[in-house]
């Protein structure tokens, strides 16, 4: 038997899963690290914790499994995106805490860029819009505020890179410093056409393109080997690099132009595959690379982010104590029949697609004496699938298409109540996979092909099984009532703050 690793870095944890070559899970392990608040609206991760934390997944997984690393024939990397590590080149000193996707700080610099610059021009370059979300502003931050790192970054001897190049220079021995394509696309640094940094954009963020990683496929190729001394104490190849929701897409089989899966982790993400096309958004999403085998042309996807999704769920346990678990809350919210007319829209660090108002705060609306703890739960589960509605109808209009099925992964397609509502708003069946850690599988999948244990796309593609589907039986009227009053919520959330508009 063939065996696949697959280290998937998340916001929240990190999880090592063993594939074997049938695409099922042999075995796994996941560990949590610190959230880090040093300001409103600022997040930060410890980048040396995130590495124990990946080595103690790898080393438990192997163990639970009662393999060794020499079983393992290629590792795939998948990760949370746009988070900046800087560390250094040759060391691999951490300069500073990891800025995380969610971070605010940039939010000055880009509302400058906003003011002397051609937005259409820099989305046809990047295919992105100006916003802190993305990891340009986050690494000028650094520059701008790190002693002596500017000079550093100059000279070359450190590197600003996301999670994916933080993985592999640890995995490696501190001697591979890439990124791949798909997280390279999330910089607002590389053009979106050629595949490469783009001098434009790296004057207008003023940031030294020796300071960056090398890009690399996302498939098809071995970067590097895991060295003796580390958690696999086996040269293993580094074989495939996804960013996660890139990761899941490819984990779904979403190869063909027009497949479409949504994400339901600690934010929500909808992708639709656009094929070799880059295609530009009039709807506030996103163009961004699904994928690259090496040697062939990139495929390229559409996409619509929501920040708060899961952690919404986490924040209503841990910061409200509203319930002691995700089971709990989900049990709440279907026993009782609709939200009571209560709509919550999380805008914790402003509103991203389609509306990208770092401005927007969040809100309860429509809080009466009649509304109690269930229907609040409810209201918690629903503001994720009005989320997904927006970025839904957002990616039919820009893409030309009629969705007629959405593929879902991530661990909150396990709260039924939220899917049916999920299928009752978009109106269409909304399907679970038999395996839902499409993330990690597009990762191990991506790393397999690159070493021979899958030999295509289309060999992958016939792996993919249907667990559970929710069918739509919401009616229009009711539909539209409640995207109506879903409208109103976001709209209160508006100007609450001083940032973009």
């Amino acid at each position: 038997m063939n065996y696949i690793g697959a280290l998937d870095q998340g916001t929240t944890s990190s999880r090592f899963i063993i594939f074997d070559q049938d695409g099922a899970i042999v075995s796994s392990h996941q560990a949590e690290h610190r959230q880090i608040y040093p300001k409103p609206g600022w997040v930060e991760h410890d980048p040396v914790e995130i590495w124990q934390m990946c080595e103690l997944c790898i080393t438990e997984a192997l163990k639970k499994a009662s393999l060794s690393g020499s079983d393992i024939k290629g590792i795939g990397i998948t990760n949370q995106r746009e988070t900046i590590v800087a560390f250094d080149r040759k060391s691999g000193r951490v300069r500073h805490n990891a800025i995380v996707w969610q971070d605010l700080r940039g939010s000055d610099l880009i509302n400058e860029l906003k003011k002397t610059s051609d937005a259409s021009f820099l989305e046809k370059r990047s295919g992105l819009i100006l916003s802190p979300y993305f990891s340009a502003s986050k690494i000028a931050w650094l520059l701008d505020n790190v002693e002596g790192l500017r000079e550093e970054a100059e000279r070359g001897e450190v590197v600003f890179g996301t999670i994916d190049t933080w993985l592999v220079y640890n995995l490696s021995g501190r001697k591979a410093v890439v990124t791949d394509v798909s997280n390279a696309s999330r910089y607002f640094l590389m053009d979106i056409n050629t595949l490469e940094w783009d001098q434009e954009l790296l004057s207008l963020f003023n940031i030294p393109v020796q300071a960056l990683p090398t890009i690399v496929p996302s498939t098809g190729e071995v970067y590097a080997h895991t060295c003796e001394d580390g958690p696999l104490s086996s040269q293993v190849p580094v074989a495939g690099i996804l960013g996660d929701q890139q990761a899941a897409l490819f984990g779904q089989a979403c190869f063909s132009a027009g497949m479409a899966k949504s994400t339901y982790g600690t934010g929500c993400f909808l992708l639709v595959n656009t094929g070799e096309e880059a295609k530009l958004s009039k709807e506030g999403l996103l163009t961004t690379v699904a994928y690259q085998v090496a040697g062939s042309k990139p495929v390229y996807a559409l996409e619509g982010s929501v920040a708060v999704a899961g952690s919404l769920v986490q924040w209503a346990r841990d910061n409200l104590k509203l319930v002691e678990s995700a089971q709990e809350l989900d049990r709440l919210a279907e026993s009782v029949p609709d939200c009571g007319g209560v709509y919550i829209v999380p805008a914790f660090s402003g509103l991203f697609a389609p509306y990208w108002r770092s401005d927007a705060r969040g809100v309860i609306a429509g809080l009466t004496g009649y509304a109690t703890r269930a229907h609040i739960c409810r209201a918690i589960l629903e503001a994720t699938a009005f989320q997904a509605w927006d970025i839904f109808c957002g990616i039919e209009r820009d893409g030309n298409v009629t969705l007629s099925e959405l593929k879902v992964d991530g661990g909150l397609t396990n709260s039924a109540p939220l899917m049916a509502f999920q299928a009752d708003l978009l109106g269409i069946p909304v399907i679970r996979p038999l395996v839902v850690e499409t993330t990690a599988l597009g990762a191990a999948y991506a790393a397999g092909l690159s070493v021979g244990v899958w030999e295509s796309l289309d060999v992958l593609a016939s792996q993919w099984k249907e667990e559970r589907r929710w069918e739509a039986t919401m009616g229009a009227d009711e539909r539209n009532e409640k995207i109506c009053f879903w409208k109103k919520a976001v709209n209160r959330t508006l100007d609450w703050v001083q940032g973009d508009k």
